[in-house]
């Protein structure tokens, strides 16, 4: 089997437009366009996704009405087929780590299998071809090297192995239940950097600057973190792609069961082109290839002046040059490679361990009921698993079209940094939408139908009696009750407070305020009344300090399930209360009263 259609047909002779463009464009677009033009479009198609599929969510009345809430679903609907967490989904890393972590199957694990099934046939094809992060640091490599002197470090040292130690530390974590790959995988890496770095500029040209949700130190870390992988073009092109990527080490390791690679026949002219052009520093000295890190990109094949690299099965031998050149590169591993790999493995699993370890200690006592309690996404599995699947990638940020939803910071530690919580403070969760877990790719976030998701509890609304305007005796308010019969929920009522009396000791007709009180067994969370507290009595009119009214998650107050129905979950609710309404016993003082009237 033959890959070396994906060589361009390139002669000194052969000259016109097309190879005086592609030498404008550089070296590799001359040597491997084919290569080059396949990462252009999984580019553009990975903006695509980012910009198109999830901004914006159009905002639309009622047909033929002016009602509201707006059919955010409407827009979803129509863009549901197109899978945004497509690029999310094929990094085996996210998969491999969240699955080992919440000990359970992902289903985004058939994708990973899928592509890693593929590098079986085209070695690496992720890092070469597929990857928008390789291509990105491409562009800023592309930027830098001409106006910036880099550092040139070596070839060889403790950094060429980075990556399966970061690998190794990643997948001790997840076995103790801590998932630190999106912090480090390729994929969330972008994700959510473009987008702690995008999005804020694209909501205030797009929306208005007054509707950019404020930023926080989670962010801060995460555009930290985007810069310091960026950054790593200093020291050399590729760096992270060649040293230090732990999606890219996943592939290395499949790489061993490869079907294809790089052969170099006995014509080679030792010119040493191949060794210079290489991105991914996978060629040795002796020009013979380093298999674990060949992408199968084909950039050298593309400088060979005599077409002696050929890409073919692994088991061919014919006219290789190795009989005719003996190699020069790495012998067998000596004592002091042994001990190095052996202290690179105790590395690893004491980082993974350590990691695990401070997240664990760092992170939220699950175990008290008391504890603060973010309020999650609704089809949020239970917290513990929650925690072990959320991969941090942002995308639910990116397809909340109100921006309910904000990174968290560190109330819950390490183990928490950019998970997903609501701020109801800024706005409140539609009925009508349930974009985030249509996009979320690990399940941390089920994908809800509506009827599903407008039933399913995801905090319990309190209303705080000091401070609410009505119940402190202060002015007449029904903001939060007029907000929440207009999402259709229904879920507070008015009851009469600070009535004055008569002489005889009777209430005064209309006398006091109507306050509000919330039902518990109506209410959902969707922090709906607290946005609009917040929004007119604390922004606008300055009579509050914070919302009198305010959203709480934690036990009694969230429904979080693996897997079932909210909707049966309501109606079994809904059968125990009439059952235990009519097996109540009735008190003394009743007794007197009929049947038909207790």
């Amino acid at each position: 089997m033959r890959l070396d259609l994906f060589l361009p047909f390139v002669k000194k002779s052969k000259s016109g437009a097309v190879r005086r463009w592609l030498s404008r464009l550089g070296p590799t677009w001359l040597s491997s366009p084919v290569r080059r033009v396949i990462q252009a479009v999984c580019f553009v198609a990975f903006f695509v996704l980012f910009f198109y599929v999830c901004w914006p969510y159009t905002a639309r009345p009622v047909d033929g009405t002016n009602d509201w809430p707006s059919h955010y679903a409407d827009d979803l609907a129509r863009k549901e087929k197109v899978a945004v967490e497509f690029f999310l989904v094929i990094d085996p890393l996210v998969s491999l780590s969240t699955s080992l972590a919440s000990r359970a199957w992902v289903w985004s694990l058939t994708s990973a299998a899928i592509i890693l099934l593929v590098g079986v046939f085209i070695p690496r094809g992720f890092c070469g071809y597929l990857c928008p992060l390789g291509t990105l640091i491409d562009l800023f490599d592309w930027a830098i090297g001409s106006r910036v002197k880099r550092f040139r470090v070596g070839d060889n040292g403790w950094w060429v192995h980075i990556k399966y130690f970061l690998l190794l530390a990643t997948l001790v974590a997840a076995t103790c239940g801590v998932l630190i790959s999106g912090f480090v995988a390729a994929i969330p890496v972008i994700t959510r950097g473009l987008l702690f770095a995008i999005s804020p500029w694209q909501t205030g040209f797009q929306r208005g600057w007054h509707l950019v949700p404020p930023l926080n130190v989670g962010h801060f870390v995460s555009l930290a973190l985007f810069a310091m992988v960026m950054g790593l073009g200093f020291l050399k092109p590729r760096f992270w792609c060649r040293y230090v990527c732990p999606s890219g080490a996943v592939f290395s390791l499949g790489n061993l069961f490869r079907v294809t690679e790089r052969k170099v026949e006995s014509t080679c002219i030792n010119c040493n082109k191949c060794v210079e052009i290489c991105p991914f520093d996978a060629i040795k000295p002796d020009f013979l290839t380093r298999t674990t890190d060949c992408t199968l990109c084909q950039t050298c094949g593309g400088v060979c002046p005599t077409q002696a690299i050929k890409f073919v099965e692994r088991w061919n031998l014919v006219q290789l040059k190795l009989p005719n050149d003996p190699p020069t590169g790495d012998g067998p591993l000596g004592r002091r490679g042994f001990l190095a790999a052996g202290i690179g493995l105790a590395s690893g699993v004491l980082g993974g361990l350590g990691l695990a370890g401070v997240a664990k200690v760092s992170g939220a006592n699950l175990d008290d009921p008391n504890a603060w309690r973010p309020v999650r996404p609704p089809g949020s599995v239970p917290e513990d698993k929650f925690l072990q699947m959320c991969i941090r990638c942002g995308e639910c940020f990116k397809a909340c079209p109100n921006d309910v939803l904000h990174p968290l910071r560190f109330q819950q530690g390490l183990d928490g940094l950019w998970t997903p919580h609501v701020v109801a403070d800024w706005a409140g969760c539609e009925s009508s939408c349930n974009a985030c877990g249509q996009v979320c790719p690990t399940g941390a976030i089920r994908a809800l139908p509506l009827d599903e998701k407008k039933v399913c509890r995801i905090g319990l609304a309190e209303v705080n009696l000091q401070t609410c305007l009505p119940h402190a005796g202060r002015e007449a308010c029904q903001l939060c009750v007029d907000e929440c019969h207009h999402a259709g929920y229904h879920a507070i009522e008015f009851t009469r407070v600070r009535t004055e009396v008569d002489a005889a000791g009777n209430p005064v007709e209309d006398s006091g305020f109507l306050a509000p009180v919330v039902l518990p067994d109506k209410c959902v969370g969707c922090g709906l009344c607290q946005t609009r507290c917040y929004g007119i009595n604390v922004a606008d009119k300055g009579l509050l300090s914070e919302s009198a009214i305010v959203i709480f998650a934690g036990t009694g107050k969230e429904d979080r399930l693996m897997n079932g129905s909210y909707i049966a979950l309501r109606a079994t609710e809904q059968s125990q209360r009439a059952a235990e309404q009519q097996t109540k016993p009735t008190t003394d003082a009743d007794s007197y009263l009929p049947d038909f009237l207790k």
